[in-house]
């Protein structure tokens, strides 16, 4: 069993949205992985609380944490940013996990493009084909299937979107097969998603400042850049799933 912990950065909306970009990433982990990996990042928090005084009920939202850390301001921002490039750094030393990204660029998309259902039916679709195809690293089962675990956000949305995706799922036909579609549905992910408050979730975090880490590639803030955190993504390059897209060196699907 495969797990997919996913978070998002930037805004979905078309119309007076304050942001360019949105950004979706799912965190692959294999079930035989997933205590060695919680583990490590237990530890993680608490190498920052000793060196930061960041609790370890304390939640990391990088976007938060750089701009309305709230109770968080009590640790330096400087030192809210080397916690975020830390966060990063142990995720990329996860030798058997893989990231999927997901990038939708909103300029010029129609008026009736749906940013979020757009984002999640490529997510859906790279997270079950790369299983299928057995292209994570990693540990493996002999017929695998997948569970989606995301941060509690638009529930009945994404749980609609998958329930119809594994009844009709049509990709357009390549040359060989001639015009039309194909109904390739999905059948190797199981249950409903199942949605966590990230605050509760260090894995649902660890999507958080992939994400995070992916808008600031394509957007920087003027800080981030300033302080070279627009590059922070480039970290992550071992683990990423390269395999989601052929048309990206990287494999960011890009809508």
């Amino acid at each position: 069993m495969y797990f997919m912990y996913v978070d998002e950065s930037g805004d979905s909306g078309l119309v007076g949205s304050p942001t360019r970009y949105f950004c979706l990433s799912g965190l692959v982990i294999h079930e035989l992985r997933w205590n060695e990996y919680l583990d490590k990042l237990i530890d993680f928090r608490k190498r920052m609380r000793n060196s930061f005084g960041l609790l370890m009920r304390e939640e990391i939202h990088s976007a938060h944490l750089i701009n309305k850390p709230g109770d968080l301001v009590r640790i330096k921002r400087n030192d809210r940013l080397t916690i975020i490039r830390a966060f990063i750094n142990e995720i990329a030393a996860f030798q058997d996990i893989s990231i999927i990204n997901i990038v939708v660029d909103k300029t010029n998309k129609p008026a009736d493009y749906d940013v979020m259902n757009k984002a999640w039916e490529a997510l859906i679709q790279r997270f079950s084909n790369t299983m299928s195809r057995r292209n994570f690293p990693g540990p493996a089962n002999p017929d695998e299937r997948g569970m989606i675990i995301p941060d509690d956000t638009d529930a009945k949305k994404i749980q609609q979107l998958l329930r119809k995706m594994r009844k009709y799922n049509p990709i357009p036909n390549q040359a060989i097969y001639g015009q039309g579609y194909r109904n390739l549905t999905i059948g190797n992910l199981v249950e409903d998603p199942f949605f966590k408050d990230s605050r509760s979730s260090y894995l649902i975090q660890a999507a958080d400042v992939v994400a995070f880490a992916l808008y600031q590639r394509q957007s920087p803030s003027s800080y981030m850049k300033k302080k070279s955190g627009h590059k922070y993504f480039n970290r992550l390059n071992g683990i990423l799933c390269k395999a989601a897209s052929t048309n990206d060196p990287e494999g960011i699907v890009r809508l």
